[in-house]
């Protein structure tokens, strides 16, 4: 498959799958929750790569395609700046466990596959 059908696919996955987590959690929850999936699920995939277990392109329409789709690093900006606006505490908060959190998980998920390869 052509490597841009394959990011093009995968993108308008990840961007429905994204959009749909955020109708049902809600804002700034949906993004943590899509961003610390979509990191520890980016983990998986590029321990994958590396061990072999998966092609360069499986890896081009999952990674880039779904999961670069699916994570929104505009959006975690955006809702920074508005929980700024109403609670700066909040805000630090939100920025720093997301920036933390998100990537010990793909952290863990790249460590989940080479212990298991």
């Amino acid at each position: 498959m052509n490597s841009f059908l394959a990011v093009a696919i995968g993108g308008a996955v990840g961007a429905v799958l994204r959009f749909a987590v955020s109708e049902w959690i809600g804002s700034i929850y949906g993004t943590l929750i899509v961003n610390a999936i979509g990191s520890f699920l980016i983990g998986v995939c590029m321990a994958a790569l590396a061990s072999d277990l998966i092609s360069k392109d499986v890896t081009i329409l999952l990674c880039t395609g779904i999961l670069g789709a699916f994570t929104t690093m505009s959006t975690f900006s955006f809702e920074t700046i508005e929980l700024w606006n109403e609670d700066k505490i909040k805000a630090i908060g939100y920025a720093i466990f997301t920036v933390m959190i998100c990537p010990i998980l793909a952290f863990v998920g790249w460590r989940i596959v080479e212990s298991t390869s």
